[in-house]
């Protein structure tokens, strides 16, 4: 049986990878051979920057062949070379047993794949987006932005560890019910903590200045009736010269624009994309991926505790007896080879809701017009691929392309 569990394990493992692999250079083929201007965007894209938006999808296609051959490396290393079991053998002989010994090895695993990926995110930052004149985080914000991240991940996950030893130690055969519920209210309670409490120690949030726009904006929240916490700015420019907006929190939530965005959009613009933002508020798109996050993560929880109680599973890996922290382990490494035929169902629900945030900003708000010109704008601006390979696109873009987008919007803006 342990034979049959690391076959079929090792199967699924190299077909993801071959398929994610495929789809990566089927797409940087396309972007290379330049394909023809789509219609719904003729005479719309700027073509001073059609070689732009080549090479900087080029050279993100290549970072992300190199961090995934890397990263399933890595993986392969660390489940069938013994080191998990080592590590596990080497806690217990410190004398670590129970939430102890299961804290550390998985905090152990969280540190060691963590630091073996930061040279990519260097990359990423330092070469990548710098070459293309996004970058705009300096060595030293970098270095704090990771310690922050570091010691929050801390501060948070070590409790959570040990709650969840806690559940699995003393709650019975149903302790990924109790998980579950606990975990549950944990998101809900972040839902409300991360935009309060946690992001302002990454960026400054300031309310929108009083003026034509925040009066425009704000006449439009009441129009639609979008009840909301207040309209913020912030500094994402400290950063990156990417542009985005969005909205947090569940009941009432903020709306944030990136100073970015304000110096790259007019107010029409902007209050289209605002419009884009209460359709997904008000489609019930927060709740409805929330709800389908938590049924996804009770399937998850139901499914670790049957691999918790199966040891051919952790025999097959090199493990000598189950353990809580062990079926963790194999369920974060093994798992990406099953949950990765799941996404391109997300990525389709994802682009479903984002149509109809479209359609509800074109029709409901009467702005389609406006939110095409901000697309197009906004991709000349990021230097977005306008019409990538849709195999490509099928299975990881959370949003129709910048064509699609904008011929969706043709009828409402002729």
């Amino acid at each position: 049986m342990e034979q049959l569990v690391l076959l079929t394990f090792l199967s699924l493992f190299a077909l993801a990878h071959a398929v994610e692999w495929g789809l990566l250079l089927l797409n940087a083929r396309r972007v290379r051979r330049g394909a023809a201007t789509p219609p719904a965007l003729a005479g719309l894209l700027d073509p001073r920057r059609a070689e732009r938006v080549r090479d900087y999808a080029l050279a993100r296609s290549r970072l992300a062949l190199a961090q995934g051959a890397f990263g399933a490396g890595l993986t392969l290393a660390l489940l069938l070379s013994g080191a998990l079991p080592l590590l596990d053998g080497w806690l217990a002989a410190l004398g670590l047993a129970g939430a102890h010994r299961f804290t550390a090895f998985l905090a152990a695993l969280a540190a060691l794949t963590g630091l073996a990926h930061l040279p990519f995110s260097l990359y990423a930052t330092f070469a990548v987006e710098s070459r293309f004149g996004f970058n705009r985080t300096t060595p030293g914000l970098w270095l704090r932005d990771q310690a922050k991240g570091l010691l929050l991940s801390a501060l948070l996950g070590l409790p959570l560890l040990y709650a969840a030893h806690a559940f699995f130690a003393r709650a019975g055969p149903a302790w990924w019910l109790w998980l579950f519920g606990f975990l549950g209210a944990v998101q809900l309670l972040l839902s409300w903590a991360i935009p309060a409490l946690v992001a302002p120690l990454f960026n400054r949030y300031t309310p929108l200045p009083e003026g034509a726009l925040r009066t425009r904006l704000e006449a439009l929240c009441r129009d639609t009736g979008f009840r909301t916490r207040g309209l913020f700015v912030v500094d994402g420019s400290r950063r990156s010269g990417h542009s985005n907006a969005y909205f947090t929190g569940l009941w009432r939530p903020r709306i944030v624009l990136y100073d970015t965005l304000l110096a790259q959009t007019s107010p029409d613009e902007l209050a289209a994309v605002l419009a884009h933002e209460i359709g997904h508020y008000l489609r019930r798109h927060v709740w409805k991926r929330l709800l389908l996050g938590l049924a996804g993560q009770a399937l998850s929880l139901w499914l670790l505790s049957r691999l918790a109680a199966w040891p051919p599973a952790f025999r097959a890996f090199g493990f000598a007896a189950p353990s809580f922290h062990a079926a963790l382990a194999l369920a974060a490494l093994a798992g990406g080879a099953f949950t990765f035929w799941l996404g391109p169902l997300s990525a389709w629900l994802s682009r479903r809701h984002e149509r109809q945030a479209d359609r509800f900003a074109a029709q409901a708000a009467g702005l389609g017009p406006a939110l095409a010109a901000s697309l197009v704008k906004l991709g000349n601006e990021n230097l977005s691929v306008p019409d990538p390979h849709p195999w490509y696109a099928a299975w990881h873009h959370s949003h129709p392309t910048l064509a699609e987008r904008v011929a969706a919007l043709a009828p409402a803006r002729g």
